[in-house]
């Protein structure tokens, strides 16, 4: 089994914290985009190639920096 890390965007601090699992949604256009249910926080754009297999993860950690908060999700792949 694999784990996989992937970044997400979140507006606002304290909407999720380490060791939560979190339920994701696909947004599919060219490339896929995710989003933490309900509406916490969104990945980047990925590849066809590159999509997240598991609907759900694991908070490992948030991030702050100058630009906002990121949370870190372990995924089972």
């Amino acid at each position: 089994m694999n784990m996989r890390e992937v970044e997400f965007k979140m507006e606002r601090q304290g909407l999720v914290k380490a060791g939560d699992e979190v339920e994701i949604i696909e947004r599919e256009g060219v490339t896929y985009s995710y989003i933490i249910e309900p509406a916490v926080a969104m990945s980047r754009c990925f590849p066809s190639r590159d999509r997240i297999k598991s609907r759900k993860g694991i908070v490992k950690e948030i991030r702050e920096n100058d630009r906002g908060f990121y949370v870190i999700v372990t995924f089972d792949e």
